[in-house]
């Protein structure tokens, strides 16, 4: 499939997926993080032309991705008049979460607590515009290695770009005509005081990770499982203790 067809196949059935919906809703919401995943997820879906209410969502975020993401929302709404753009500064949110859970402390937990924090902010703002919360993540990240948090940017009502690689994601940026600052920009969380690239949490890139996801043989085909088998919980259904005698 061509970038292009790749596109209004997106497009399309993000529209036929809202009229299926036993009732339509009004908007699409999506976060957006300057990352060239949101950027191009939220891009897609003001061409169906719904309203697309995109939001930037802070938190002691590094100034250049807090930028980019300003930018992007800026260049959306001067791009479609279907665009309207929010602010939600997170910081005294979470510092406040941060300081009741002080008894237990633990980084990795609260860098996926900013995810989660973010993902009931945009339920919130679904909840008052009849609209359902568009995920972003790709297939290396969703299907392939679990690179998301569990109940947080990976709680969502549709997944529009779920199905395509990240190389095919970066295609489809250019193709779209996204700042050249996002598509050229290390991919990054942002859930890391020190700004940690997902190269630097992974230890492959995206482009590794993809040849060794098609090919058995691949030289890091071993290392991705391994990076798999650790998210798998994240992939699987929840787990039922079903009952013998029912």
């Amino acid at each position: 499939m061509q970038t292009s067809e790749r596109i209004n196949y997106i497009k399309s059935w993000i529209s036929d997926y809202c009229k299926s919906m036993h009732k339509e809703p009004d908007s699409l919401v999506i976060g957006i993080s300057g990352g060239i995943d949101s950027s191009v997820t939220s891009t897609i879906c003001a061409l169906t032309g719904k309203k697309t209410i995109v939001v930037s969502m802070p938190i002691k975020q590094i100034k250049q991705q807090h930028s980019l993401s300003l930018k992007h929302q800026e260049w959306l709404k001067k791009k479609f008049k279907n665009v309207e753009g929010h602010l939600v500064d997170l910081d005294n949110l979470f510092k406040s979460f941060n300081n009741s859970l002080n008894k237990f402390d633990n980084d990795h937990g609260y860098a996926n607590s900013r995810a989660r924090l973010r993902m009931v902010t945009l339920y919130q703002i679904a909840a008052s515009s009849n609209g359902i919360v568009v995920g972003t993540g790709n297939k290396v990240e969703d299907f392939g290695v679990g690179f998301y948090t569990k109940y947080g940017d990976g709680g969502v009502d549709i997944s529009p770009i779920a199905d395509c690689s990240k190389s095919q994601v970066w295609e489809m940026g250019k193709n779209l005509g996204i700042l050249k600052e996002i598509v050229d920009a290390q991919p990054t969380d942002g859930l890391w005081d020190d700004g940690r690239t997902d190269v630097n949490q992974l230890g492959m890139s995206y482009k590794e990770l993809e040849d060794a996801m098609k090919d058995s043989s691949n030289k890091n085909h071993k290392k991705y499982l391994e990076i798999r088998k650790r998210n798998l919980h994240k992939m699987n259904p929840i787990p039922v203790c079903k009952m013998k005698d029912e």
